[in-house]
């Protein structure tokens, strides 16, 4: 029976790098629909939106997003059990170990990185990326637009998505002002939750460093956060 289970998960299996929120849709929307899934993941994971995320099982073990729950696991036995079990194992696998033992079905792209992370098409028989940095026939069998707008969600399977703007999309008539960045390196610690309404002018995060102390993190614009990468 368990020879039949792991025939069966091997032929169905999807395999999705990165685990941040888009990625969690969708792994999110491939589980329910009955696919077998892992995510893999940094060891430090930089996901923003962590309260939607499954990335944050790296740090808490288990995370669990709209019934789905997915767990990290440290070993290919572990994968093997949280599968059977329908949940969605997270590895830590910064290199892509996992694709070339696991021989998955479909590989999906869900990093975000905006360039190409040395995925190919001979990596499984259906290689798929999400936005820019991709072309489709050529890196990968299809990609998906992310940018929003009109095509957001569109599959190519022929040529890009549209190219990256280094501009967060505009909401309430703010683009960049949405975005907070740190001035200089340094280790963060977050001195307010997700969630929580700030007022413009008001610390989000700290920044500490042997060479220039600490420095603020501040709030351009009033609203409620909406991300904030782990300490």
């Amino acid at each position: 029976m368990i020879h039949s289970e792991v025939h069966i998960i091997r032929n169905t299996l999807v395999v999705v790098k990165g685990a941040g929120d888009l990625a969690t849709g969708v792994i999110h929307r491939l589980a329910r629909a009955g696919f077998p899934v892992i995510a893999t993941e940094l060891a430090q994971p930089t996901v923003v939106r962590r309260t939607v995320a499954f990335a944050e099982a790296v740090a808490l073990g288990a995370v669990t997003v709209e019934e789905v729950t997915a767990c990290l696991a440290a070993s290919l036995e572990a994968i093997q059990t949280m599968l059977v079990e329908r949940q969605v194992p997270v590895v830590v696998d910064p290199n892509g170990t996992t694709i070339t033992q696991l021989h998955p079905a479909v590989l999906v792209e869900a990093t975000l990185s905006k360039y190409n992370s040395g995925i190919t098409m001979e990596d499984a028989p259906i290689v798929i990326a999400l936005g820019p940095g991709y072309e489709a026939g050529k890196d990968v069998h299809a990609v998906i637009e992310t940018n929003r707008g009109h095509n957001l969600g569109r599959v190519y399977l022929h040529g890009s998505a549209e190219p990256n703007t280094g501009v967060p999309g505009a909401i309430g008539g703010y683009t960049t002002e949405r975005l907070l960045r740190a001035t200089g390196a340094g280790k963060l610690y977050g001195v307010r939750q997700i969630g929580d309404l700030v007022q413009a002018g008001e610390q989000v995060a700290v920044v500490t460093s042997l060479t220039n102390g600490e420095s603020p993190v501040t709030a351009s614009i009033t609203g409620i956060l909406r991300g904030l990468v782990r300490d």
